[in-house]
């Protein structure tokens, strides 16, 4: 049996203000390409797959038309609720649309109740645990201890109790697959995922997935192996420019009545690509070694000694799609060493309040103009309290 496993599609999510519906568009074009060339019997999505509880019309008629389409294919199709997720609205209509190969597992009481499907010689068992919210289970789940551990312990062993009886009563081998949307032990994070908790009580260790077939983790955007039974898929597209260096795709895993056999990675490079661009703003704008960056999403940090003017305008000339605009002076000037409040109580005079807050606001001298400018304000100020 071939499966492929996915997660974290983040469906209505945007890039710093920029659409991403069309990327997320070209995914799953990628994806239903992939089930086809690959054979591809059943589709495991391991929670997020909006971005918002309330996700937008646009999001939800994506992926309205992509059930459609992954019907259309013959797929199988097992889908959990992520933490973006509202497991209520995700799972609407779960018992109508198991008859379309659609298995939704949002709620607390269905985590225990498998997908069953017949492989060649053996039976499989798709377990789908939702995102679990220590504060709204524990109590169902019989939990004193806070945290996610002893939440997914706690969730992982009523799975195992279903699962020691249906392993008893077959004659045929009982393999399981679980997909879970937790943090595990190991795994490595990056900027665009929303932490699940604060001081480490969100880290779920991998032993709870040990004895398990094949564990189809979520959550966390990079494509990780934490065992060879235990992987993260990651997202399909890059969410943040921390995956600028990431490769983005799925896991293609083939199960057959000795158990988990080969698994191996498929990729879905996407076609509008992230730089992450560092230098002077000349250099940036006329260096040859920048063209490949002219089409791709760019984060520019700029190391001119002093705030150019109308960086982004210019920079955007050549980099279009520049959305995120930093600045880390090379040699940072003397007077920029110093806190606004240093600077502040070392003036002697109105003039070096002013432009010290000009310069601690614009991150560069005051130029002639605004230098003039200044010098006449104060001087009429002064003029205006002596008529007085």
């Amino acid at each position: 049996m071939r499966i492929l496993h996915t997660s974290d599609w983040h469906l209505g999510r945007s890039f710093h203000g920029a659409s991403l519906l069309d990327a997320q568009e070209e995914f799953i074009d990628r994806l239903l390409g992939t089930i086809q060339t690959e054979h591809i019997e059943v589709l495991l999505v391991s929670g997020d797959v909006y971005d918002r509880a309330l996700p937008s019309v646009d999001a939800v008629a994506l992926f309205d038309r992509t059930l459609v389409r992954l019907r259309a294919s013959g797929v199988q199709m097992v889908f959990t609720s992520g933490n973006h997720d509202s497991a209520l609205r995700l799972g609407f209509g779960s018992a109508l649309l198991e008859y379309a190969g659609l298995h939704l597992r949002t709620r607390l009481a269905d985590l225990d109740r498998p997908v069953m499907l017949e492989g060649d010689g053996f039976a499989l068992a798709v377990y789908g645990l939702p995102y679990l919210e220590p504060r709204m289970v524990a109590e169902s789940l019989g939990v004193s201890e806070p945290g996610h551990s002893p939440v997914v312990a706690a969730a992982l062993g009523k799975v195992r109790t279903d699962l020691a009886a249906r392993t008893a009563a077959s004659a045929l081998p009982v393999h399981s697959v679980v997909l879970a949307h937790v943090f595990a032990a190991g795994g490595a994070g990056c900027e665009s995922e929303r932490e699940l908790s604060i001081g480490g009580l969100d880290i779920v260790p991998t032993s709870h997935f040990n004895d398990f077939t094949y564990s189809a983790l979520g959550h966390l955007h990079g494509r990780q192996k934490l065992a060879e039974h235990i992987r993260y898929s990651g997202s399909p597209i890059p969410y943040s420019f921390s995956e600028a260096g990431h490769h983005k795709g799925a896991w293609v895993l083939e199960v057959t009545a000795d158990g988990l056999g080969e698994v191996k990675t498929v990729n879905w490079p996407a076609s509008k690509s992230l730089r992450i661009l560092r230098g002077k703003i000349d250099d940036l704008l006329t260096d040859k070694q920048y063209d490949a960056a002219q089409d791709a999403w760019c984060q520019i940090t700029l190391t001119d000694k002093h705030r150019p003017a109308a960086a982004m305008e210019r920079l955007r000339g050549r980099f279009p799609d520049t959305l995120v605009l930093n600045f880390d002076p090379e040699g940072k000037p003397e007077e920029q060493q110093h806190s606004y409040a240093d600077r502040l109580a070392a003036a002697t005079s109105p003039m070096e309040v002013c432009s010290g807050f000009v310069e601690h606001v614009r991150l560069r001298p005051l130029n002639t103009a605004e230098g003039d400018l200044l010098t006449s304000v104060i001087a009429q100020v002064r003029s205006e309290k002596v008529e007085k």
